[in-house]
């Protein structure tokens, strides 16, 4: 049996660095994400990030708004009812990150491609319109001949575009609960984690809870991400906040607001990275940041019951940070 758990800390200082590929895995802008790993990137300072973001969410946009990303391939770059992602807009209108923009049918057919190794990916969407013929890459080619290339079907002879596939160095994953090894189960809209976790070279997996391994043993059909295609277990409860986790907490509206608008100049994200960055280093300071109060209020969601069939199998705290230390 191998323990893969390790701290934040440790994950972040360990398999990430200034210029790599790195993919969040994340539900919809709202939804579950790995935000709690991109605030302790920042932290770590990491900059000229390659993002691939299926989704976008408050992890883009906070790197974004600190000027760590290079360079973001997308399929939604908003957060829905919240806006733009205003630290996004603003690293992208003053062209200190550019943005390859895709459809999220395209970015799943990408992943896709990745997993299974292929060349290219045959393409159905996105063509005839601007995603194809506009490019971050390429701003002064349009129509864009290179983002999505013409091709010829050799069986029909229809002409049909190419996506490059997705292949991060790394990606850091979200997930409901993992064992100690690994195995992984996710609740809730997947957008993709699946092919994700196959296409990129290391994957981290941030859960919010850590089960023994008799959960996964009970639910063998629900472990859609397989220890053998993982390095690392951070175990962090909330680390999606501000957004939302199905079964477990709803998303803080309060908080997706206040810091989508303090990521809109460079005065307040310097505040924000002093507030709810650098202001917490443990899992216990980090819930202290949120409050006691709003943590019940967000975790009594209409879809607490989903996690009833898993209770039984929850690790604790003490057991965990136990495991960790041996990591």
């Amino acid at each position: 049996m191998t323990n893969k758990l390790i701290t934040l800390a440790q994950a972040v200082a360990r398999y990430t660095w200034d210029g790599m590929t790195y993919a969040h895995g994340a539900a919809f802008p709202v939804g579950a994400d790995s935000v709690v790993f991109g605030r302790e990137m920042a932290r770590q300072g990491r900059r000229g990030l390659n993002l691939i973001s299926h989704c976008g969410s408050q992890q883009l946009n906070l790197l974004a708004a600190l000027g760590a990303v290079r360079r973001v391939e997308v399929g939604f770059s908003g957060l829905e009812v919240y806006g733009f992602a205003k630290g996004l807009n603003r690293a992208v209108v003053s062209g200190q990150t550019i943005i390859e923009d895709y459809s999220n049918g395209a970015m799943a057919l990408r992943f896709l491609g990745g997993a299974l190794n292929w060349p290219f990916v045959p393409a159905t969407v996105c063509l005839n319109n601007d995603q194809q013929w506009c490019s971050g890459d390429h701003p002064d080619e349009y129509p864009c001949a290179r983002k999505i290339p013409e091709i010829t079907d050799p069986f029909s002879g229809k002409k049909l575009g190419a996506f490059s596939v997705l292949r991060p160095q790394v990606a850091a994953i979200h997930v409901t609960m993992a064992d100690m090894e690994g195995n992984a189960i996710m609740l809730g809209s997947e957008w993709s984690r699946f092919e994700m976790a196959r296409a990129a070279g290391q994957v981290v997996l941030v859960a919010e809870r850590i089960v023994d391994q008799g959960c996964m043993r009970q639910y063998p059909n629900l472990v859609r991400i397989i220890s053998e295609v993982v390095e690392a277990i951070v175990y962090w409860p909330w680390a999606a906040w501000p957004q939302s986790v199905v079964g477990l907490y709803d998303s803080d509206e309060e908080h997706m607001l206040l810091m989508n608008d303090m990521l809109a100049t460079a005065e307040g994200t310097a505040q924000y990275l002093e507030r709810y960055v650098r202001a917490f280093q443990t899992r216990a300071e980090f819930q202290a940041l949120i409050g006691p109060e709003k943590m019940d209020r967000l975790a009594a969601t209409a879809t607490a019951f989903l996690m009833d069939p898993y209770r039984r199998w929850i690790l604790p705290d003490d057991q965990i940070a136990a495991l960790e230390q041996e990591g």
